[in-house]
């Protein structure tokens, strides 16, 4: 029921949809976002999913607002009232007060002929012909709804401000969502150790490299440029091959040509260049120079993975 609810909804969109959303976009002034109940709770979601894209949104309960609240509401602020029925008793005081200070309102609702769509400048129609519960009574399909136009509005805002993957991940710094859009190769591989040896280090030298390095891999360095590494599994292999080691240099065992990202690269392209050639480490570099290296369990420890 709610999922042929929110179907309808693309029905009922009309002119006054996109002329809010460009009032919203144009204007110099925040959003407050109001609403009673369970459409109080809406209203919550729809100020986080605004201001986390782009637009200032504020949140103020209908109850509140004519208890002092109205205060918050500046010149140049427009209002979005939230109600199904758009005849709470809250609205009905509210709504005169606010077009009183010459705040535009935009109602959504799902009666335009309600006092709130009456004196509206702007209705966003969130009609819904019966409630999931089976008593018709708890807001299920009806807030649903109220949901769905608000994420339609934000969507439609984030559009119009050219809203990036970059400006997304400076409201979202936090978590593992922001660390993909932000983090960095140099901010992981400048805090790790830097193992490298010469073409020319003994073997036995090597594995001391590796060990005390404790990132399972050295890179192999002349005149600070990477010229191979050497892994874990290249010691094992060589092992398998000679009882005598004494003689070998790191050039004798090292891959040649290894994978590289450079610095300023983002974390999750490393992430998925280490998935695509099925290696864990991950040699880094900056300005034609060896600089480092990022393991795949710094990318777990990130939280990237």
């Amino acid at each position: 029921m709610e999922s042929k609810a929110i179907l309808n909804l693309a029905s009922l969109i009309t002119d006054d949809f996109a002329a809010a959303t460009q009032l919203i976009y144009k204007s110099k002034g925040r959003v407050i976002i109001t609403g009673i109940g369970k459409s109080a709770l809406i209203a919550n979601k729809i100020v986080a999913t605004l201001n986390s894209t782009g637009t200032p949104s504020i949140f103020m309960h209908a109850a509140d607002a004519i208890h002092g609240d109205l205060g918050l509401i500046l010149k140049e602020d427009i209002v979005i009232c939230i109600s199904k029925s758009g005849n709470t008793p809250e609205i009905k005081v509210l709504v005169p007060l606010i077009k009183s200070s010459k705040n535009k309102i935009i109602a959504i609702t799902g009666n335009p002929e309600s006092f709130l769509g009456q004196h509206a400048n702007y209705i966003l129609n969130a009609f819904v012909e019966k409630e999931a519960c089976p008593n018709n009574l708890a807001p299920t399909t009806s807030t649903t709804a109220q949901l769905v136009v608000g994420d339609a509005l934000a969507v439609c805002l984030l559009e119009l401000r050219g809203f990036s993957s970059n400006d997304f991940a400076k409201y979202h710094p936090g978590g593992a969502l922001g660390k993909k859009l932000y983090l960095r190769v140099k901010d992981i591989s400048s805090v790790n150790q830097k193992p490298k040896v010469t073409p020319n280090t003994n073997i036995k030298s090597v594995i001391v490299e590796i060990t005390e390095k404790m990132l399972g891999v050295t890179a192999v360095v002349e005149n600070d440029e990477i010229i191979g590494i050497i892994t874990d599994g290249d010691l094992r292999r060589m092992l398998t091959k000679v009882d005598d080691f004494s003689g070998l240099t790191a050039k004798d065992i090292m891959g040649n040509n290894p994978k590289r990202i450079q610095a300023d690269a983002m974390a999750i392209d490393a992430l998925e260049l280490m998935e695509n050639n099925d290696i864990s480490q991950i040699l880094v570099e900056e300005h034609g120079k060896y600089a480092g290296i990022v393991h795949l369990h710094d990318l777990i420890k990130e939280g990237i993975i």
